[in-house]
């Protein structure tokens, strides 16, 4: 299969090598907005870059009828428009938060527990996250998707405040809950989602230990994608 990385950073080069050992031949590595042209001819496209080029990146690919898979996370207010783009040109667009295979289980075991838990409301969820210091966003978008499958399961909550290490802690609330957001040299990735209440605590956690989950992740989607039409996640793909 013909890939094109559209953001040839850390997550590029981990994908990169993942596809060369899957077979696959990376027929385009682009960094910026006037090289999206190299993507023409690519059986997929995978794009890894900032929240301030992906909307752009995506449009491009919809107008060009490029399938696409999508991991920058923070541009989401411009989803729709991403979305009728590619349903408007027949197009296939994937798009996750979060590509590894063993987070996308860890959101599933969210979801089942935040069920359980909204039945036992002495309880109160807090989450953490911490990533490499070039993490741009705070929350991460996992740990959004998280929180929005919290929510969603939860009456009553209706957000979250995010706050990174050092900061004033938000004031407790019975409709909002807090997410710690801390940076530190190359992590890959850590997730935490905890229930405490005056007896025990009860918590889930995912660490990664390397990019080779998320790379794993994207390719795997790429093959999915190929040849079909629509707007999936990692949900689709996965079956979960």
């Amino acid at each position: 299969m013909k890939i094109a990385l559209i953001g040839y950073g850390k997550m590029g080069k981990a994908i990169e090598q993942i596809a060369i050992n899957n077979g696959d031949k990376v027929v385009a590595k682009i960094n910026h907005k006037s090289e999206l042209e190299k993507a023409i001819g690519a059986d997929v496209c995978i794009e890894f870059t900032q929240p301030d080029a992906a909307l752009e990146n995506l449009l491009f690919c919809a107008k060009n009828n490029l399938p696409v898979v999508c991991g920058t996370t923070a541009w989401y207010d411009g989803y729709e428009e991403v979305k009728q783009a590619f349903e408007v040109n027949n197009g296939a667009l994937l798009t996750a938060t979060n590509f590894s295979i063993g987070v996308n289980i860890f959101f599933k075991i969210n979801r089942e527990l935040s069920k359980i838990m909204s039945k036992f409301p002495t309880y109160k969820v807090s989450m953490e996250e911490t990533h490499h210091l070039q993490k741009l966003d705070h929350p991460s978008g996992t740990a959004t998707t998280l929180a929005e499958d919290i929510i969603a399961n939860t009456e009553g909550l209706n957000t979250f405040d995010a706050f990174a290490e050092g900061d004033k802690e938000p004031p407790q609330s019975s409709s909002s809950f807090g997410i710690l957001c801390k940076r530190a040299p190359e992590v890959p990735g850590t997730h935490s989602v905890k229930y405490h209440s005056a007896i025990d605590d009860i918590f889930i956690e995912h660490k990664a230990h390397n990019r080779t989950g998320f790379a794993t992740g994207a390719v795997t989607a790429a093959h999915w994608l190929r040849d079909k039409t629509g707007v999936f996640t990692m949900r689709d793909v996965l079956g979960l």
